[in-house]
């Protein structure tokens, strides 16, 4: 996503055109997008996977001493890493075995084999936090609106009735000449008077 919103932000500030908002689908969903559009001064409306949780169930946050609490104990940070699975930065909070071994719900909460609780968590929870408030405000909607009344009924219509399901060309430069022919071919298509044809 970096290099297509540096070559957009550049070509539209080249048109005097100003750029504030960043609408995209759940497949552009990460923090590293949303750090990046944040780091631009550019505002991110693009709806979190739905597997996007701040945290385990039931504890609670402390954004200002980077802390987790359970009802019990305080979960601090402890290290960042980058998961091999996912290719994602996170951040992992531990609590150690004494904090754990007296605890009434031990069981429960590590399982049969388990000797201290750890888990991982995004490392950018506040970008991640910050763009899920945007998304669910007024505006929010209105431009999750806009975008599915607007872009997506063209891909729709290029994909499934124009035959572009996928570009046969190498390089970036040859597939925007044939995005750029699709959107003159859209936009003949939509001009025309109804019962006529290209």
């Amino acid at each position: 996503m970096p290099d297509i919103v540096e070559r957009l932000h550049k070509r539209l500030w080249q048109q005097g055109l100003f750029w504030e908002n960043c609408v995209a689908d759940t497949g552009y969903s990460s923090g590293e997008n949303y750090a990046y559009l944040e780091q631009k001064g550019l505002k991110s409306f693009i709806p979190p996977h739905g597997t996007y949780k701040g945290g385990p169930d039931g504890f609670i946050y402390n954004r200002e001493e980077d802390y987790y609490q359970c009802p019990r104990k305080d979960y601090p940070f402890t290290k960042a890493f980058n998961d091999y699975r996912t290719g994602t930065k996170k951040k992992e909070y531990r609590a150690r075995k004494h904090v754990c071994v007296a605890c009434p719900m031990r069981s429960s909460c590590l399982g049969k084999s388990a000797q201290e609780k750890k888990f991982s968590v995004t490392y950018y929870r506040e970008e991640y936090e910050r763009n899920n408030a945007r998304v669910h405000s007024p505006q929010g909607r209105y431009m999750k609106g806009k975008r599915q009344s607007t872009v997506e009924p063209v891909f729709g219509t290029l994909t499934q009735f124009m035959g572009l399901r996928k570009i046969n060309t190498l390089g970036l430069k040859q597939a925007n000449k044939v995005m750029h022919l699709s959107a003159i071919a859209y936009n003949l298509k939509t001009c025309l008077p109804a019962g006529r044809s290209t």
